[in-house]
This record gives C-alpha cells, sequence and structure tokens, in this order.
C-alpha cells in the first residue's frame, strides 16, 4: 500500500518542460522555483522546436529538434538542445537513451544540483515503468543537491524500492528520519508509508501509532481527507489481523461513508462487529454495503457477509434468502463478466477507448479522461484505473500514431516526386533561356573597357590639372576658349584687350578645375570600385550558372535516389509497427480480461461459499426438523 504525492507527479511533468530552458533554469523549475531570467532565442530553428514543444506538440518537436541537430542548425544552444531532446525522450519512456544524454552532459561539468535533478527524475520515471533495479541505480547517483522540496520525494522513492524489493525495515530507516524532522504538509505521505513499512516489517505498535496520528490528523482538502481514510482503514485491518477488533472498529469509524475507501471501510466493520460477538452490529454497515456496485470486491463479499450475519442471528429465513440473492446476483455479475469479456476480445474496448480519448501526438504523459461505450462500463473502471493498463494502452496509442505518421509520410513521398519532376522541368525549360541572357554580355570587351577607363583616370591623377575630370560644360568652354585664343592670337595692338579677356577667362577656368579635381578624382575611383564589384558579381553568377549546370542534375539525381530509397523502407517499417500495434492490442485485452476474469474467479469463491452455506442451513433445518420429530414420538 504505497501512495506517492500528486505534487511529485506534477513535479515529474513539469520536469518535461523544464527541459526547454538553460541547464540553469531546469534547476529552478523541476525544484518549483520561479525563474526570473529572460533567455534569448539565438537560433531560430531551436526557437522552432520550442514553438512545438510548448503547444504540447512533442513528436513534431523532438524530430524538429533531431532534424536540426543532424544539420547543426542549433550550434548556439547545443546543451540546451540536448537538454530538451533528453526531456521530451523521457517524456515517452525512452529512459535509456535518456540517461546517455544526461550522462554525457553531466560529464561536460553540469553544476551539481543539476545533475542531481537529473538523476532524480531519471529514477522517477523509471519507478514509475516498472524499471526498478535501473531505478536504484539512477537514484544512487543522487548525492545531496537537491532542494528541500525534492529531497522528502527522493526518500519516499527510495522507501518505495525498498518496500518493492520487500525490505520494509529498510524502508522505515529511511522514512523514519524525515517523518521526525519535516512537519510540511508533504510529509504526510512520508508518514503514511512509514506506519505502513513499519507494520510489515514486524514493528506493529510503532506503525499502528504513526498511522493513528495521520488518522486523527485535521485535513484541509479532499487530497489530505482522502489520505487520512487510507490511514484509518490502514490501522483498521491491521487491528483486525492483530486480533484487537474494538481497536479496529475505533479506526474505521473514522472513514467517510462517501470516500473511496468506504466500501473497506464498511466491510472490516462488520467483521470486526463479528469478532466481537455482535453480528446484528455488522448488518447496518454490511446491508449498506451489499447494495453498492458489485464491481468492488467489498460489495461482493458483502452480499454473503450480509446472509452470514443472519444466520448467527438465527434467522435462517433471511439468511437462506440472502444467499440465494447473492448466488443469483453473482450469476448474472458473470454472465455481465462474460459479455465484457467478449466486446474486450472483439477489440471494441480498444476502438471505443481511441474514439472516446483524441489525441493529436504520441506522449507518455497522455492519460486516459473518458469511459468508452460499452456494455456494463462499470467492469472497466478498475481495469483502467490499474498502472499497468494504462501504460499499455499508451504504449498502443503510440504505435498507431506511429503507424499514421509513417503512412502520411510515404503519401509525401508521392509528392516529393512530383515536386522534384517539377523543379526538373522547370530547371531543363529555364536553362537556355539563362544561358542565351548570359551570352548577351560580353565579359571580355567590358573588362577591356574597364582597362582603358583605368588608364584615363591614371593619366588624369599624373597630370593633376583637372582636365582629365572635366564635364561637360568645361570641355565645351574649354573648346571654345581655344577658338578665341586661335582668333586674338598674334602681336596685333587691336585685339590687345581681348587677349586679356581670354587669358583671364582661362586663368578662371584652370583655378575652377583645379579646385573640381580632387572631388572629381575620388568620385572616379570610386566609380572604379564600383565596376570592379560589378565584374566581380558577374563573375560570381557566371560560375555559379557553370557550377549549377554542372550540380544541379546530380543534385536531382540524389534527391530522387534518397526519395526511391525511403519507399522501401517505410513499406518495411509500416507492417512492423502494424503488426506491433495488433500484438499490443491483444496483449491490452488481455490485461483487461485478466482482470475481469479475477473477478469471475471471485465470483465462483463466492458463489461456491454462497452454496456451501444454503447446504449447511439446510443439513440444520432437516436436523432440526428430525430432532423435532423424534422428541415428539412417544
Amino acid at each position: 500500500m504505497r501512495i506517492a504525492s500528486s505534487t511529485v507527479r506534477l513535479r515529474l511533468r513539469q520536469f518535461a518542460a523544464a527541459a526547454s530552458l538553460t541547464l540553469l533554469a531546469v534547476a529552478a523549475v523541476a525544484a518549483d522555483e520561479p525563474v526570473v531570467q529572460t533567455h534569448e532565442i539565438k537560433d531560430p530553428h531551436y526557437g522552432d522546436a520550442l514553438f512545438h514543444f510548448f503547444q504540447d506538440h512533442y513528436f513534431t518537436a523532438l524530430t524538429t529538434l533531431m532534424v536540426s541537430q543532424q544539420f547543426d542548425r542549433v550550434s548556439h544552444h547545443a546543451d540546451e538542445a540536448e537538454i530538451l531532446r533528453g526531456g521530451m525522450l523521457l517524456s515517452y519512456g525512452l529512459h535509456r537513451e535518456a540517461g546517455e544524454i544526461f550522462a554525457r552532459l553531466i560529464e561536460r561539468g553540469a553544476a551539481p544540483p543539476v545533475r542531481d535533478r537529473a538523476w532524480y527524475y531519471l529514477a522517477k520515471i523509471r519507478y514509475q515503468r516498472g524499471y526498478l533495479d535501473s531505478a536504484r541505480e539512477a537514484l544512487a547517483h543522487v548525492e545531496n543537491h537537491l532542494p528541500a522540496a525534492l529531497e522528502d520525494d527522493r526518500v519516499l522513492l527510495q522507501a518505495n524500492l525498498l518496500m518493492a524489493a520487500a525490505d520494509y525495515a529498510g524502508a522505515a530507516q529511511w522514512l523514519g528520519a524525515v517523518a521526525v524532522a519535516d512537519a510540511a504538509p508533504s510529509s504526510r505521505y512520508v508518514r503514511y508509508n512509514l506506519g505502513i513499512a513499519l507494520i510489515r516489517s514486524g514493528d506493529v505498535a510503532r506503525g499502528t501509532s504513526v498511522l493513528d496520528e495521520l488518522g486523527r490528523a485535521a485535513a484541509e482538502n479532499e487530497e489530505f481527507r482522502s489520505l487520512r481514510d487510507r490511514a484509518n482503514v490502514a490501522l483498521g485491518y491491521a487491528a483486525l489481523s492483530q486480533h484487537e477488533p474494538a481497536a479496529a472498529r475505533t479506526y474505521l469509524e473514522r472513514v467517510r461513508l462517501k470516500s473511496l475507501q468506504a466500501n473497506k471501510a464498511l466491510l472490516g466493520f462488520g467483521w470486526a462487529a463479528d469478532a466481537l460477538k455482535a453480528p446484528e452490529q455488522a448488518l447496518i454497515p454490511w446491508t449498506e454495503l451489499a447494495q453498492r456496485d458489485v464491481s468492488d470486491s467489498a460489495a461482493l463479499e458483502a452480499k454473503i457477509a450480509l446472509p452470514y450475519a443472519y444466520a448467527e442471528l438465527g434467522a435462517y429465513g433471511q439468511s437462506m434468502q440472502g444467499y440465494n440473492d447473492a448466488i443469483a446476483a453473482f450469476t448474472q455479475e458473470a454472465s455481465d463478466l462474460d459479455e465484457s469479456v467478449a466486446a474486450i476480445r472483439s477489440g471494441r474496448l480498444v476502438k471505443a477507448l481511441m474514439q472516446s480519448n483524441p489525441g493529436t501526438e504520441m506522449g507518455w504523459f497522455w492519460k486516459l479522461t473518458d469511459l468508452p461505450e460499452m456494455p456494463h462500463a462499470h467492469h472497466l473502471v478498475p481495469v483502467l484505473a490499474e498502472h499497468e493498463f494504462q501504460e499499455a494502452f499508451k504504449n498502443y496509442r503510440d504505435l498507431n500514431f506511429l503507424t499514421e505518421n509513417l503512412e502520411d509520410w510515404r503519401d509525401k513521398l508521392t509528392v516529393f516526386t512530383d515536386m522534384l519532376d517539377t523543379r526538373r522541368k522547370a530547371y531543363e525549360q529555364r536553362l537556355p533561356q539563362v544561358r542565351a541572357r548570359a551570352e548577351q554580355v560580353d565579359l571580355e570587351a567590358l573588362k577591356r573597357r574597364r582597362e582603358a577607363l583605368a588608364g584615363e583616370v591614371a593619366a588624369g591623377q599624373t597630370e593633376a590639372t583637372g582636365q582629365a575630370y572635366a564635364d561637360a560644360r568645361q570641355l565645351d568652354l574649354m573648346a571654345r576658349l581655344a577658338r578665341a585664343q586661335a582668333i586674338v592670337g598674334g602681336s596685333d595692338p587691336a585685339w590687345s584687350n581681348e587677349r586679356d579677356r581670354v587669358r583671364r577667362v582661362a586663368g578662371a577656368l584652370t583655378w575652377q578645375l583645379a579646385q573640381d579635381f580632387p572631388a572629381r578624382a575620388w568620385s572616379a575611383h570610386k566609380g572604379l570600385h564600383d565596376i570592379d564589384d560589378q565584374l566581380e558579381q558577374a563573375d560570381a553568377r557566371n560560375q555559379a550558372l557553370s557550377q549549377a549546370q554542372r550540380d544541379e542534375p546530380a543534385r536531382f539525381d540524389a534527391f530522387a535516389k534518397r526519395i526511391a530509397a525511403l519507399k522501401p523502407l517505410l513499406d518495411a517499417m509500416i507492417p512492423r509497427v502494424t503488426a506491433l500495434a495488433r500484438e499490443q492490442q491483444v496483449a491490452l485485452q488481455d490485461i483487461a480480461v485478466a482482470a475481469l476474469e479475477q473477478q469471475k474467479e471471485r465470483l465462483a469463491s463466492y458463489s461456491t461459499q454462497a452454496r456451501f452455506a444454503v447446504a449447511q442451513i439446510y443439513d440444520r433445518a432437516n436436523g432440526q426438523k428430525e430432532a423435532d420429530h423424534a422428541a415428539s414420538r412417544p
């Protein structure tokens, strides 16, 4: 009778979400501590994985992340990406792969608190998956760096592992120190497990004392009220096993009539009254219990316990009627169970569960939430609540998701083939046009023109007069000035004024050219650099075009080969996964059927007891008649 706090399960769920943050943030979130630092996403592909992750699309997030890691697209978040991948693998129950990731990160020098949290949650999931030896190995790596909020949970996990190995004394030793030292509400689960461990280890007095304190404690919410009821039921049955019925009644009277433990408490209270030789006091709890759902084993037992009490009181008629009613109820329930088993074997249960509990993606944290439409669905309540069935159904659901995913990818291969053919045709159609446009440009002629311009610029730089950089207006002025100088040239005194004016104009133009020279020389050199850049880009485009002409056909062929190679792989994988899904469905149905068969075995046992009791009543009645007949003879 081990129990784990709901806060532990919450923290386990939080760990997968915490994996998306930095190592420091993982430590804080896993311990329910606030994370105040901001987190900058430097790689868009890592942000894409987080986008899917925080929408609970874990499969898409995982595959997206692994592809990005394969192509080295998350280099700025290498450790964080590994933490995220490990957390998602852990959420799918792939504890071995997640453990390898955590171990590698720890070897890189992770902080002790981060290391301890990683190992703790790894141990927790292994324990819940039933891998007890692996859980012990992971828990052994945890040192003393867990926060207080997780330390009690670690001790509780250690104790549960010891109790699973039937080492109740060792579990009590682990739990004792925490139960004494910690008075927090969460430690109630520790004290409950301590009491159970002590009783099972043989220290009944100490175990009773611990559970009695818990059974009398105030409970502020339904969670702790349910735990208190469980403690009192454990106390009651422990007292019955120690032949202390009066104490058992005291404990069982504390249990609420509408709690989850009420049926066990009513049954135990009746047996305590019977042990006290007061069968009339057992009638009320057993009458109430016998009217409840027979899918509960306590209600089944009450159906034969109630006529037993009547027989003890000498009310043989009522006892006989009660046993006959019980036999009829058992027979009908057995028939109903046969119908449920047939429905399960036909696949209706699994089909109905898939329809009533839809989901877009697979995931280990997914839970069954709705009962399916089935004949006698009440039979399924205890079955669906079992951890083994829940895990088996998750595996079946994941296999179906993988089948659909693989079939979707197989369909996409046809689309990819069409896309590739379209691109190949577009390449073949556009290549001649691109070649024609490229051939229209004579790069060599352009380069020669560039060299000529470079020579002119260099000559102008050497002359340093600015005439080489004159604009159109200035060139026109220079030409007009040359014609004027030719007209007024010579030594004729009549043109002396004109010659002086021409000289002054020539000086002004020379000064203007000298003033503009630096800026125009810089512009000329910049223009040469721009020409060089454009020629270089043109060369690069030509080379890229030549490279594309050589590489693109090979790339198309490579893509075609990859698509062709994936198809037989998918064709081989889909039947395998489908077969595994069928096997898992059979295993899932076997689990459900086995639980119902156990119920049928209990029914058969109770029915046999009822028939035997009826025979005893008949024998007793016949014996009484014979005695009365003998006494009436003279």
